[in-house]
């Protein structure tokens, strides 16, 4: 057997071996995703919900889903947290706004999410109300 075609099984070997490499983080990818706001690296396992779309530390998201889970949207931008919402059982749901498309979203919060930034969305409009505070005392 030639030097050439040792080398080129090697590299043969090399390829198979880099394509499995790939293959093997595209899985990891489908496992977890990098958090393009904070960089936190996210499982996409989350307790309470079933599709994991938002970071847990920062609760920026991803404009990827048209509905829960498909990941058919075609924007791709971020998604700021602007506020949460309560459902009438007393879930907490986090509104998004898409940074590129502006499209909202309300998307349901984890267990694992972080209590304070969860609650300082809770309390803006009670911290930066929209209007003068004087005014209530003139009603």
């Amino acid at each position: 057997m030639s030097r050439n075609t040792s080398s080129r099984n090697a590299s043969a070997r090399g390829a198979s071996v880099r394509n499995t490499s790939r293959r093997a983080r595209s899985e990891a990818r489908a496992e977890s995703f990098r958090c393009l706001h904070c960089g936190l690296d996210v499982s996409m396992s989350a307790a309470g919900t079933g599709h994991r779309n938002h970071c847990p530390n920062c609760l920026w998201s991803r404009h990827l889903d048209d509905a829960p889970g498909d990941r058919a949207a075609d924007c791709g931008a971020r998604m700021e947290p602007l506020a949460i919402s309560v459902r009438g059982d007393g879930e907490w749901v986090l509104v998004h706004r898409c940074t590129g498309c502006g499209v909202l979203h309300a998307n349901r919060t984890a267990g694992d999410d972080n209590a304070l930034p969860l609650t300082r969305l809770a309390v803006r409009p009670l911290a930066q109300p929209p209007f003068p505070l004087e005014r209530l005392s003139a009603l």
